[in-house]
């Protein structure tokens, strides 16, 4: 029925939770995070870091992460990770890895979700004939113990996306609620660290600070831990290459 007892020398007795009910609510937990199928089977055991021409960095960020579930929810004190490098790096494998071993190893309540998808559906919301509410879509994504958040910025800039962003993040920031953040934008301030600007600024690459405003950057800093990944599209070079 769930549990077994334990009997001791003397008479006592102990009840506990059998292995077969603790599985059953792992996967519950697992089922309820949303995690992609094509992202179900990214584990920290299956993150690599090793194989040739890999950035140093990925090896940093694989044991920082490792820290980071050992440590939670103790040394980590309510605050995340953000997780930033170009395209193909393994950020997203990454931050669901430790979604997942926070899941089976804490039995975290967490959720994964999509930067991009998640302003759609809100958008979606506000259509008349859509029974689904703003505040449905939001409540648990405020909710969660852990939200991984994928993809920041990767959404057009205007008022509404970092109205949005405020009203999740500062959420969140004010329940001490962990959100670990993937983006492809330097974490940098609107135009770049050497504060360029006019001719000079339209060859750069626009930062997290244009994609999200300098307010929200600024936020994140008390929220999460920065981990930068550098290195070659891992998806384009190596995964493509063993296809072949």
């Amino acid at each position: 029925m769930g549990v077994r007892v334990l009997s001791f020398p003397g008479g006592a007795t102990v009840i506990e939770t059998c292995e077969c009910q603790l599985e059953q609510r792992v996967t519950r937990l697992l089922h309820r995070a949303a995690i992609p199928a094509r992202y179900e089977h990214c584990s920290l055991d299956s993150y690599e870091t090793r194989f040739l021409g890999a950035d140093p960095s990925l090896v940093s960020a694989h044991m920082t992460a490792r820290q980071f579930v050992d440590g939670y929810p103790v040394t980590t004190e309510g605050r995340g990770l953000l997780l930033t490098g170009s395209i193909g790096v393994g950020k997203t494998h990454l931050a669901v890895g430790i979604l997942q071993a926070l899941i089976v190893e804490k039995g975290v309540h967490g959720l994964f979700c999509d930067y991009r998808e998640l302003l759609k559906q809100i958008q979606h919301s506000y259509n008349p004939q859509v029974a689904t509410t703003e505040m449905e879509i939001l409540q648990p994504v405020f909710d969660a113990e852990v939200l991984v958040l994928d993809e920041l910025g990767a959404a057009k800039p205007t008022d509404w996306v970092w109205d949005t962003v405020a009203l999740v993040l500062n959420t969140r920031y004010n329940d001490k609620r962990t959100t670990i953040i993937t983006t492809n934008y330097a974490d940098l301030a609107p135009g770049g660290s050497n504060g360029s600007n006019g001719a000079s600024r339209v060859m750069r690459d626009e930062t997290l600070g244009d994609r999200i405003g300098e307010r929200m950057r600024s936020r994140l800093s008390e929220m999460c831990v920065t981990i930068e990944m550098g290195g070659d599209d891992f998806r384009r070079n190596v995964a493509r290459a063993r296809f072949g």
